[in-house]
């Protein structure tokens, strides 16, 4: 064989090599729509609980505060309407979307559908939002180019061909390219700080009581556990791409790894439902070897099972399969032919990857100064700005973490003269709201809303939620007159992170407010 023939050899062994790398095995596209569908009715529950609050025009985001950060007047079905009762019937809706994703009925269309919801949700109040619906939004988005509908749904019950059993195309490579660049991004941000090298950054982060729950107090009273998880953690984060790389059974402990740290930290750390969705996305890298050894798995252990005493898993299908076929699908017209679907899909890929593809340049050139900024190209500017970004950034405890622990007391007046901390519900004091202090926050959201209020941004945050408190709050006829804002700062040492009382602490006004037509006045301020 001549040298063009072994190059030739060598390029199509690369080839073959590096499309298995981003090859997806349908059954994990299936468990990701499951996932991701109970992502979804799990987040609509815990948002419904202050839909009136957060989501109408009668709450302290109403929609022109809401569009107000926007880079451009951006569409969004839920800010059609700031009614309690037509965002009541939205969520319902959109749940409704998500159980057709769950089933995988019109899966296609089901996830385009939970899409423009999903996003058109965190449009409505981006005050309320973390990185974890950054990361939501763009798997929902790259998914919409992969089939996840192949497998372990009403579709494929009605398909009249056998399922494939993976999938390697550019939407493949897109969707575990977004957990990669996540990871690695954020490692990148991560080395900046000295305190992640030496795995000190986890102790503090572990200290912070606003954002530690359930086993997080346990864990930080063995700091030097934390430390080994902590650099253990960043070096994860720095190999990530190994999770592309390695193949079959080297990268199925890669996921569990990586599965395991992010269940530790919805375990530990409340910061909303990045965890979960980050499980969602690594679910992804599971490659056939690892479906293949559960299957056989799942067979053994029902085998050592005497017969009657345990549910077979053959019948539990049977019994799904019946009750997903009894379900009314009609087929659509398909004189298209699959030539022209798959010419269709490509050219959809396409335009999509071309779309990024000019808003990641055009922010490069913005960010570099080579655009100007009068003019039309000063809102374009904008907009591709707040779609790239989120690319970008990724800094997620970068590079330093926070070392102060924080919480707020709004001291108000009542026309009787009472002084009253209305935030915690209690007569005027500034010592800590609890000795747990994530539980001053009904919802993790409202922690990132007050993060919006701390700094008025956008402005006319604090005024809305300040005149609320003024319009909403009553007691046997006492009203509101003033109310101030404040965040307490406490900060957090190592030798502190244990003892509260011995942190010091300092104070920060942060709106003064009068109700009515009354002149704002301090109220009280803390003596610290």
């Amino acid at each position: 064989m001549g040298s063009a023939g072994r190059a030739a050899g060598v390029t199509s062994a690369v080839a073959r090599y590096l499309r298995g790398c981003v090859r997806v095995d349908t059954r994990s596209l299936a468990a990701f729509r499951i996932a991701v569908s109970l992502l979804v009715l799990a987040d609509l529950g815990l948002r419904a609980r202050r839909l009136t609050y957060f989501y109408t025009d009668a709450g302290v985001v109403p929609r022109s505060l809401a569009a107000e950060p926007l880079p451009l007047e951006t569409l969004s079905v839920y800010a059609l309407s700031g009614s309690p009762r037509v965002t009541a019937a939205l969520f319902g809706f959109h749940a409704l979307v998500a159980l057709a994703l769950l089933v995988g009925y019109r899966t296609r269309v089901a996830t385009m559908l939970t899409f423009v919801f999903v996003v058109s949700l965190d449009l409505r109040n981006v005050l309320v939002l973390s990185y974890a619906d950054t990361l939501f939004a763009w798997l929902l988005f790259w998914s919409i180019f992969l089939p996840l509908g192949e497998r372990w749904s009403i579709d494929a019950l009605h398909a009249d061909q056998l399922p494939r059993a993976a999938v390697s195309s550019v939407g493949s490579t897109l969707l575990l390219g977004q957990m990669i660049t996540m990871y690695v991004v954020n490692g990148y941000h991560k080395t900046a700080a000295e305190s992640w090298h030496t795995g000190e950054a986890a102790v503090i982060v572990l200290g912070l009581d606003h954002i530690t729950f359930l086993f997080g107090d346990l864990l930080r009273v063995v700091p030097a556990l934390l430390e080994m998880g902590g650099r253990l953690w960043f070096y994860m984060l720095l190999s990530a791409w190994l999770l592309v790389f390695a193949r079959g059974r080297p990268r199925t402990l890669l996921v569990v790894l990586f599965m395991s740290v992010h269940l530790s930290f919805g375990l530990t750390v409340r910061i909303g439902a990045f965890a979960f969705v980050a499980i969602a996305g690594v679910i992804l890298f599971l490659q056939a070897s690892f479906w293949d050894d559960a299957a056989r798995l799942t067979h053994k252990l029902q085998n050592a099972w005497p017969t009657g005493r345990v549910l077979r898993i053959d019948d539990l299908r049977a019994r799904v399969v019946g009750f997903a076929t009894a379900i009314p699908y009609t087929t659509v017209g398909t004189s298209s032919g699959p030539r022209t679907l798959v010419q269709s899909r490509r050219r959809l890929i396409g335009f999509a990857i071309s779309l990024f593809i000019v808003f990641a340049l055009v922010s490069a050139f913005s960010a570099g100064g080579l655009a100007g900024t009068d003019g039309p190209l000063e809102t374009t500017e904008r907009a591709v700005t707040g779609f790239v970004d989120h690319q970008t950034e990724w800094s997620i405890f970068a590079p330093e973490p926070r070392e102060t622990d924080r919480y707020y007391v709004f001291a108000a007046k009542t026309a009787n003269g009472a002084h009253l901390d209305v935030y915690n519900d209690r007569k005027l004091r500034y010592d800590r709201p609890d000795g747990e202090l994530q539980h001053q926050f009904d919802t993790y959201r409202e922690r990132f809303y007050m993060s919006s209020v701390d700094g008025d941004d956008p402005s006319g945050t604090a005024e809305r939620l300040a005149t609320h408190y003024c319009t909403e709050w009553e007691d046997d006829g006492d009203r509101l007159t003033h109310i101030n804002f404040y965040r307490i700062d406490e900060e957090v040492t190592r030798e502190t992170i244990d003892s509260p009382a011995d942190r010091n602490q300092s104070s920060v006004l942060l709106y003064e407010h009068g109700c009515g037509a009354a002149d704002p006045l301090e109220i009280d301020p803390p003596a610290f």
